[in-house]
Parts: structure tokens; C-alpha cells; sequence
């Protein structure tokens, strides 16, 4: 089954759930049955599963302890017979009246009396003194020094110590090349097991000893160092599994394991191949490598164990380098207890199945005589449903709470539909009245908003025009009085002035700065008395007029200018006016781009339903842009962004003298991606009654996205 078809079978579910009544009575008597046992098997498998894999493990652990302890004792053992013939007395006459030959033999009889593979007697420097004939080792051989044997160090240092080693296939065949043809062991693939590109394990795991040798006084004359050789060691791992997994403690047809392991090779086992014989050379899956000898942790899980699942624990085996170089192993067979475990719960499942069909039987019987009046009730509401304003439920057979309901339905319908006429013709009255009350109210916004704005308009021309004629009277005359004084010092002073010539430069332009500001102050308040004459303008030609005048600006900045001139139609207005207009916006673009940019000049057609009605100029630059809230106010009246220069007027008597010849300004800017200035004007001009305030949102507009 698919995906798609789950969901769709899903939804016309629930979908019947939420239109049928029945439904989801049944949905009540049979969801206990049909969600809770689940849900109540489910747990009981998550449980039993979750107690089982505790049970198994704790199981395995304490058998792994068992084995630790067992492997602990070997070495003990090892450490305590080598301590013993340390401290014998036919040593000590051995070393002090006898012969070389004689202490050799007397060395390779109480190794085979301690059942050690080797035995060697040390001098003070760790060098080979005697030992065993068949475990001469040559003075010249590297491995006639034992120094470097953490177990030889220490018992020089007068303190036994056994440990796990690792003697590789030269120092083996160095002290008996039986013992190296004892660990060699051809690799077996294994399924699991991680990539080896050995074919064979040459190396030997030795349980490694070595105590001090003393005279009578305790003074230490030598080190004795034996060990016993690991590899193929089946008495070991048989007498280790017989003791953890001796008859009764496994039942169910379960059999243990005991492993002793080279790196992740088995060397001592016996876990059994299909032929029966032990499955020495096969190797541990990866994943109990890493955990284990990579990881340096223990194991204690399921693993897969040469050609089966056995519950399985694994240790790391440290050497006296406390490097991990190998594994004790014990498990058990995983296969019978699993299978008991889950034909315990298929059988309580069966069991559990068994009583929630015969519990959905009984229901189902005992519900059948609630559905059938709702049945009819449910139909009913099925045919209103649908539009059937005029089905009822009409008699039913039950008279409890059910068959009340039925009557009161069909109350309810009749009312329903008397109700029903009556709020229609309500219904219908009010979307009338809705309607023309939000006319009105649309009107009466529009009309507010047009009042507020012009309102608006209107204080802020006549606080400029009283500003102006204030300025007018009580600037200009003192100002007047001031340039014909210090004209008339000047004259006076004649020669003498020479050292304040400088000053008295700045006085004269300080004061027809003054001057120009009152200018612009009344230019702006009533630009009708400074209009000139209009004529036709050839676009192209007054941006051309306009960049010569500003050229040194341009040049200066370094700028870069490009124009493009489309504009075929003339406008009227006053050449002078459009060239005020052009330069201050050219001006305001250059400072905008104090460390250079481009500077981009363009005029086009206006076009309106079809036809030329002006043109278009526009001046853009690539400066810093406009920020998002000074957008809406740059034409107001003082306002400016450069902050101890400018008036904040350029802006406002542009837009004023291109608003008096019927055409607007817009401006489109993007904070750091430069601003575009565009002049519209008209090839007939529309003349203004009134000036008109700028600043209006209707009059810019916003960066494109």
C-alpha cells in the first residue's frame, strides 16, 4: 500500500468520524479493543524486549567477571611458581657451586616441573646469565638484553611483577623456533571482520613473569623471567568455560563459549567451525574491534561470533606497556533464549488478540440497538445537509433519550425554517445599508484626507510667506546699511584698509550670502514675481548648457558623466528657470559623490494614452542614496541632509518652479546604490492658480524591488 493511498484512506476516516455519529459511537466501544491493545502488546514487546537484553547482558557481564577473575588467577599462579623456584635452595647451590651445564639443566628441569615455555636466568644488568640448552639465546642477539621488559625492570628493581606480552615470530624463534611454529596460524576470513592484509598471525601472547633471586642476607643476585605461551591454549579456554558454563546454568539447549584473543584474532577458543574443529585463526567483527581495542571499552551485547549470534562479553587484554593487544571473550548462545522469549510473547499476544475479538463481538451486539434510531437521525441530517430543508425525522421506535432527540430535531427544523425567511429579508436590508454606509464613509476619508493635506499645505506657505516678508524687512536694510558702510570705510581708509582687506572680503561676502538667502527665502514664497518669460526648450540642449557650467565641479571629483539625449519633443518653460532647477540637482548629485562615481544624464519622451505630452529628464549618480526616512522629505522647506552647509531650499524652489509650469519631480534612491532625480515637464504648460507646498507622498516614490 502505498504512501498516498495510506493518506487518503486516512482522511476519508477521519472525515466519516466528524459526519457520522455512529461512527464515532463505534469509534468509542472499539477503540479500547482496537487502539489500547495494541498500544498494551506493543509495550509488553518493548518491555519484554528492553528486560530481556538486561537479563542476557547482566548474565554475560557476571560470566566475564567470572572469566577476568579466572585469567587473573593463570598470571597469579605463574608469578607464584616463579617465585617459588626464585627462592629454592637448589638454585642458590646451582648458581654458587655448580656448573654452567649444570645450571642450564637444573633450569630446563624446573621449567618443565613450573609447565613454563621458557625460563631464563638474569644478571643485575639485565643480560642473559642462563638458561634452559634448547633456549640459548646468542650474547650478540638483540634479545639477550631483558631490560626493556617492564616485568624485568621492575624485579631488578627488586619487586616481581607478571604481566600480558606480546613476543613477535624473531625473539620466539630466538628462544625455541618450537614455540614460533606454535603461533603460527593461518587467518581465516571471517564474515564481519575488518580488512587484514596478513594472511597469517606469527606473534605470541605470553603471560610474562619475573621475580628477583636473593641469598640469605636478601641481597638480590639475579632475575629469574619465565612465561607461558597463550597461543592454541585450548586447556585454558576449556577449563574457563567448564567452570562459568558448567551443565544447568544454560538451559534451553544453549551453549558457552571462551575466547582468548591476539589483536582480534582467535589464538585460544572453543567456538566450534561447521566442521567441528576449533576456529582458531578466525577473526571479531569489526564493530567489537573498535569498541573494544580501539575504544579500550568492554562489550556487552550481541555480537556475531564466527558463523552465529552469541550473547557475547569482551574485555581488552592490556600489556605491560599498557598498550590493549588482545581479548578475553566468553558468550553463550543467543538463538534458544530469543526463541523462547519470543514464543512467550507470540503466545500472549494470541491470547491477548483472542479476547479483544470476542470483547469487539459482544460490543458491536450490544451497541446495534443505540445505532439503528441514530441511524434515521443521522440520514436526516445527511438530506438538511444537502438542502433538503424540508426532511424530518419523524417517529422512531425508541422512546429514551435518543427518541427525544429525534422530536426535538424535528422542532427545531420547523423553527429553523421559519427563522430562516426572516433572517434572509433582515439579511438582504443590512448588506443594503452596509453598502452605502461604506460609500459614504469612503467619501467622507477621501474628502478628510484631501482637507488635511491642503490644510497642511496652507500653514506651512503662510508661515514661509510672513517668514519671508519678516526677513525681507529686518535683514535686507540692516544688510543694506552694512554693505554702504563698509563701502564707505573702505573709501576712507583707502591704503590703510591694506591690513583688513581680508577681513573686509569676507564682510562683503558674508553679506550678499545673506542677501542670497532672503532671495531664495522669497523665490520660494512667491515665485510668480521672480518668473521670466517661457519658450520652447530643447531638453537635450539645456542639460548640454547645464554640464558647462558645472564642469570644473565634474572634473574636480574626477566623475564620470554619460549622457543619453532620446527626448524629441520641446517643453515650455523659462530656459532659466530649467537650468536652475537642472544645475542644483547636478550639484547635489556631485556632492553626493565625494570620492568619484558616474554621473548619468538622460532625456526622453513623456508619453501619456499614446502621445507625446513633454519630456522627461533625468540625473542620476551612483553616491551614497537616500535613506528611507528622509525619502518623503526632501522637498520640504529647510530640510537637508549636510549637516553645516545648505539651506534646505534647493530642493523646494525646484519643485516649486517645475510645479508651476503643470509638472512634477520624482526621485527613486536605494540606501548606497546612488539616487535618480526625474523632472517631468509638459511641451504646454499647465500654469498653477497657487504655488504648491512640495513634499506630498503622491509626488515620490519608493525603490523599485
Amino acid at each position: 500500500m502505498g504512501p498516498g493511498l495510506i493518506r487518503r484512506s486516512a482522511g476519508a476516516l477521519a472525515g466519516r468520524l466528524r459526519r457520522s455519529v455512529r461512527a464515532k459511537l463505534l469509534a468509542m466501544v472499539l477503540a479500547p479493543l482496537f487502539l489500547g491493545v495494541p498500544i498494551l502488546l506493543g509495550l509488553v514487546w518493548l518491555w519484554g524486549n528492553e528486560g530481556y537484553h538486561r537479563l542476557v547482558n547482566y548474565k554475560v557481564g557476571s560470566d566475564l567477571v567470572t572469566a577476568h577473575e579466572y585469567f587473573g588467577r593463570m598470571r597469579q599462579t605463574v608469578a607464584v611458581d616463579l617465585a617459588a623456584l626464585a627462592g629454592s635452595q637448589r638454585l642458590a647451590r646451582a648458581m654458587a657451586d655448580g656448573t654452567p651445564e649444570q645450571l642450564a639443566a637444573y633450569l630446563e628441569e624446573a621449567r618443565r616441573q613450573a609447565g613454563l615455555d621458557f625460563l631464563f636466568l638474569l644478571g643485575p644488568d639485565g643480560r642473559l646469565l642462563a638458561s634452559p640448552p634448547a633456549h640459548a639465546l646468542p650474547a650478540a642477539s638483540p634479545h639477550a638484553a631483558r631490560k626493556h621488559w617492564p616485568v624485568v625492570d621492575a624485579a631488578l628493581a627488586g619487586e616481581g611483577d607478571t604481566a600480558i606480552d606480546v613476543f613477535d615470530a624473531d625473539h620466539l624463534a630466538a628462544i625455541d623456533p618450537r614455540l614460533a611454529e606454535r603461533t603460527r596460524l593461518a587467518l581465516v576470513p571471517t564474515p564481519n571482520a575488518a580488512p587484514d592484509p596478513r594472511s597469517e598471525e606469527t606473534r605470541g601472547l605470553l603471560i610474562h613473569s619475573a621475580t628477583p633471586v636473593r641469598d640469605e642476607a636478601r641481597r638480590q643476585l639475579a632475575v629469574l623471567e619465565g612465561g607461558v605461551l597463550l597461543n592454541g591454549n585450548s586447556e585454558l579456554v576449556d577449563r574457563l568455560n567448564a567452570i562459568i558454563y558448567r551443565d544447568g546454568t544454560l538451559p534451553l539447549g544453549s551453549k558457552g563459549t571462551a575466547t582468548l584473543f591476539l589483536g582480534d584474532t582467535r589464538i585460544a577458543t572453543n567456538v566450534r567451525l561447521f566442521a567441528g574443529e576449533r576456529a582458531l585463526g578466525t577473526r571479531a567483527s569489526q564493530v567489537v574491534r573498535e569498541h573494544v581495542l580501539d575504544q579500550g571499552k568492554v562489550w556487552l551485547d550481541t555480537a556475531f561470533v564466527v558463523n552465529d549470534y552469541y550473547v557475547s562479553g569482551y574485555e581488552p587484554v592490556v600489556d605491560s606497556h599498557g598498550e590493549r593487544v588482545g581479548m578475553l571473550y566468553v558468550g553463550f548462545l543467543e538463538a534458544p533464549f530469543s526463541d523462547a522469549m519470543q514464543g512467550a510473547l507470540l503466545t500472549l499476544f494470541a491470547i491477548f488478540v483472542t479476547v479483544s475479538v470476542a470483547g469487539c463481538v459482544l460490543s458491536l451486539s450490544w451497541a446495534r440497538s443505540v445505532f439503528k434510531p441514530l441511524e434515521k437521525l443521522s440520514a436526516t441530517i445527511r438530506r438538511v445537509g444537502a438542502g433538503d430543508h424540508e426532511a424530518r425525522v419523524g417517529q422512531v421506535a425508541s422512546r429514551d433519550e435518543i427518541g427525544q432527540l429525534a422530536a426535538a430535531f424535528d422542532q427545531l427544523l420547523d423553527n429553523l425554517a421559519a427563522r430562516r425567511m426572516e433572517l434572509q429579508r433582515w439579511g438582504d436590508e443590512l448588506d443594503r445599508k452596509v453598502a452605502e454606509r461604506t460609500r459614504e464613509l469612503e467619501e467622507a476619508n477621501a474628502t478628510l484626507d484631501q482637507a488635511r493635506r491642503h490644510l497642511a499645505m496652507t500653514e506651512k506657505l503662510a508661515a514661509i510667506g510672513e517668514l519671508t516678508a519678516g526677513v525681507a524687512h529686518e535683514i535686507n536694510n540692516p544688510v543694506a546699511v552694512i554693505q554702504g558702510n563698509l563701502d564707505v570705510l573702505q573709501e576712507i581708509l583707502g591704503p590703510a584698509a591694506a591690513p583688513v582687506r581680508e577681513e573686509i572680503r569676507l564682510i562683503h561676502e558674508q553679506t550678499h550670502r545673506i542677501w542670497l538667502i532672503v532671495t531664495k527665502l522669497l523665490q520660494f514664497a512667491r515665485p510668480g514675481e521672480f518668473a521670466g518669460y517661457t519658450e520652447g526648450v530643447d531638453p537635450a540642449q539645456a542639460l548640454a548648457d547645464c554640464l558647462v557650467l558645472t564642469r570644473h565641479n565634474l572634473e574636480r571629483r574626477h566623475i564620470e558623466v554619460r549622457v543619453d539625449n532620446t527626448a524629441s519633443c520641446r517643453v515650455e518653460v523659462n530656459l532659466s528657470e530649467l537650468q536652475q532647477v537642472l544645475i542644483n540637482l547636478i550639484v547635489n548629485a556631485i556632492q553626493a559623490m565625494p570620492d568619484g562615481g558616474r554621473l548619468t544624464l538622460t532625456s526622453r519622451d513623456w508619453i501619456e494614452a499614446g502621445h507625446c505630452v513633454g519630456a522627461e529628464i533625468a540625473v542620476c549618480d551612483t553616491g551614497q542614496g537616500i535613506a528611507a526616512e528622509d525619502l518623503s522629505r526632501i522637498f520640504d522647506p529647510f530640510f537637508t541632509t549636510k549637516k553645516g552647509s545648505g539651506t534646505g531650499l534647493g530642493l523646494s524652489i525646484s519643485y516649486a518652479i517645475v510645479e508651476r509650469y503643470g509638472g512634477h519631480i520624482s526621485v527613486t534612491s536605494q540606501p548606497g546604490d546612488g539616487a535618480c532625480f526625474t523632472v517631468h515637464l509638459r511641451s504646454e504648460a499647465r500654469y498653477a492658480d497657487a504655488p504648491t507646498a512640495p513634499g506630498f507622498a503622491a509626488r515620490w516614490s519608493a525603490p523599485a524591488e
